[in-house]
């Protein structure tokens, strides 16, 4: 049995009313790699609280156990993504093993203006930005003569034109040496193909240098999708937009900046939406470190250590996986209650291939209910009569939130059978 991703719960009693339209501005096109083992890269100019948010945010780690054979680099925290409903699930089976989603998130050295030309790390820090699938964009408005602004003063607009630019510029070199490389191509051999990238990456070099827009923005065609996804472009990336506030400010809920960077941000992303979270990294630190001393005195063993994540963290987290068009569907037992973590949009044969690839290969049906069903009617039994537990083939598209069991015909397959969540 399974069920979908860490997002809010719904605040209605049925699946159907949990899923009905909402007028929202037009989803952002997806791009970038088709995985579900993506990070998110924390950027921003230096002394804006970079390290500050990484550190809270490796106190919040995804205990090792459950993933033995992964490594962890010391600039990386693999961070348990907060879900109401996979806490409900915990409580309501009393699983011995508890598995929840999680998001890898990926500490990156301040950017400082001219890093295209080499400033600063330069090429090295842009780099580390092309490694990662998101990013989670810091901007600081709060004041404090001790924390020197590598520009001098606090201008949180200035600070976001900085880093625009600055990615808009890479992503048009990158451009420019593959349409230089693509035409030299073309003369050596004329191909239809060959001809139609490079008038994808015309496309493309009139958006990024003379528009001046982040590609993610564009709306392309699925062939300039394909090419776009060959150039690992930065302004391709999702980003989510993080307000360090000082403590004052944020209690208050005031500041003459917060206007100006959200008309900035609007106008930058338009017609889409990009998410704005304020927060305050100090006091966010505080409380972390008063839930984690409170967690230690109350554990007995490290498996038992449960560290309350304070909201503003809690947010964060769920906004970066959500930007990533990450979802997970739960498996729920007496053994192990678990999130398994896949792309929006992905169908229940590739959904059963996270378990084990034998599911998507022997794949039969998967047998679904929601978890707003669930959890109003009370047992699997009690979905069933109610006839919310369904046999869904081949062409579904799992949802956020569906509880799951799959079937698969394993036997006739050459691996010998998987024993993890499902059933031949």
């Amino acid at each position: 049995m399974a069920a979908t991703t860490p997002a809010k719960p719904a605040t209605t009693s049925t699946a159907s009313a949990a899923r009905k339209p909402t007028t929202e501005p037009p989803a952002r096109p997806i791009l970038g790699k088709v995985d579900k083992n993506l990070r998110i890269g924390i950027v921003g100019l230096p002394n804006v609280g970079k390290s500050t948010l990484f550190n809270m945010l490796s106190q919040c780690q995804v205990p090792a156990a459950n993933y033995p054979f992964c490594t962890i680099d010391p600039n990386e925290a693999r961070v348990t993504v907060p879900d109401e409903r996979f806490d409900f699930l915990c409580q309501h089976f009393h699983p011995r093993s508890e598995v929840s989603a999680f998001l890898q998130i990926t500490d990156i050295a301040g950017l400082v203006k001219g890093a295209s030309h080499g400033e600063g790390l330069g090429n090295a820090f842009l780099s580390h930005i092309r490694a990662v699938d998101g990013i989670f964009q810091i901007v600081r408005i709060f004041e404090d003569p001790d924390v020197t602004h590598v520009e001098g003063t606090v201008d949180p607009v200035r600070d976001l034109e900085i880093i625009a630019e600055e990615l808009l510029l890479k992503d048009e070199e990158t451009i420019k040496a593959r349409i230089e490389a693509t035409t030299k191509q073309l003369r050596a051999r004329r191909d239809k193909q060959i001809l139609m990238e490079l008038d994808d990456l015309k496309k493309f070099d009139e958006w990024v240098s003379v528009k001046k827009r982040p590609v993610r923005f564009g709306d392309w065609k699925a062939h300039e999708v394909e090419t776009l996804n060959t150039l690992f472009l930065l302004t391709a990336k999702p980003v989510v937009y993080l307000i360090n506030m000082g403590a004052t400010d944020f209690l208050a809920k005031k500041n003459r900046w917060l206007l100006k960077i959200k008309q900035w941000i609007d106008g930058y992303s338009d017609p889409y939406r990009e998410p704005i979270i304020p927060f305050c990294g100090a006091i966010a630190a505080m409380e972390l470190e008063e839930n984690v001393d409170k967690a230690r005195a109350a554990a007995t063993t490290l498996q038992d250590l449960k560290i309350q994540v304070p909201a503003t963290l809690s947010k964060i987290v769920r906004t970066g996986y959500a930007a990533l068009d990450l979802i997970h569907f739960f498996t729920c037992g007496a053994d192990e209650v678990k999130c398994w973590t896949i792309r929006k949009g992905t169908k229940a044969p590739q959904a059963a291939g996270t378990i084990h690839t034998d599911f998507e290969r022997g794949f039969i049906c998967a047998e679904v209910m929601t978890y707003e069903d669930f959890k109003e009617l009370g047992s699997e039994e009690a979905a069933k009569a109610a006839g919310k537990y369904r046999q869904q083939g081949k062409n579904y598209e799992v949802l956020d939130g569906d509880i799951i069991f799959f079937k698969a015909n394993t036997a006739s397959l050459d691996k010998p059978k998987a024993k993890t969540g499902g059933k031949s």
